[in-house]
């Protein structure tokens, strides 16, 4: 597995949490990826990048897994 690449302060540049619309509840609802954030050095916020801008449902940001 190739090891990530890091910025200035030693942090990986991957993001660190997905961005996802819900629409939807339960076992039903429909989820759709539509960008990703950066958690903050100081761990108090997030700079989100969105490739979408959703009309409806919910915005949910996720921590990416593994096989992300």
């Amino acid at each position: 597995m190739s090891k990530a690449k890091q910025n200035e302060t030693g942090r990986s540049n991957l993001p660190t949490h997905g961005v996802f619309v819900v629409e939807g509840e339960g076992e039903s609802a429909y989820w759709t990826k539509i960008g990703a954030a950066w958690s903050h050095q100081d761990g108090k916020g997030f700079n989100i990048s969105l490739s979408a801008v959703p009309l409806n449902g919910r915005l949910v940001l996720r921590e990416r897994t593994e096989k992300e």
